[in-house]
């Protein structure tokens, strides 16, 4: 069963960081594009950032653009979100996401989501 599962969320000052992980299981991703979106309550899900099998990324959110850094580790089959400076405009529910392998286009596999608490 193919399966996503996102952990570190929790609460940090304004200012820090924190590192989030997603852990994929049932088939190999490392020919897919994996990403993170992130989605506030009463908003729409937003696209944070992505990378490809080759290691090329691709921003969504111009406000974490040198903030957020995505990375990912085909051995152990998992993709991270390093999240440094944070605001508490970033207080929201993470989510990873991938997509089938090759593929440039729809998502088709998502976590259950992790949550983020920026405190002032």
């Amino acid at each position: 069963q193919v399966q996503l599962v996102e952990s570190g969320g929790g609460l940090v000052q304004a200012g820090g960081s924190l590192r989030l992980s997603c852990a994929a299981t049932g088939r190999t991703f490392s020919n897919s594009g994996m990403g993170w979106f992130r989605q506030a309550p009463g908003k729409e899900r937003e696209f944070v950032v992505s990378i490809n099998w080759s290691g090329g990324t691709t921003y969504g959110a111009d406000s974490v653009k040198g903030r957020f850094t995505i990375s990912r580790d085909h051995a152990k089959n998992a993709v991270y979100l390093q999240m440094g400076s944070l605001k508490p405009e970033d207080t929201v529910v993470y989510y990873c996401a991938a997509t089938r392998p090759y593929s440039l286009g729809a998502w088709a596999y998502w976590g259950q989501g992790t949550e983020v608490t920026v405190s002032s």
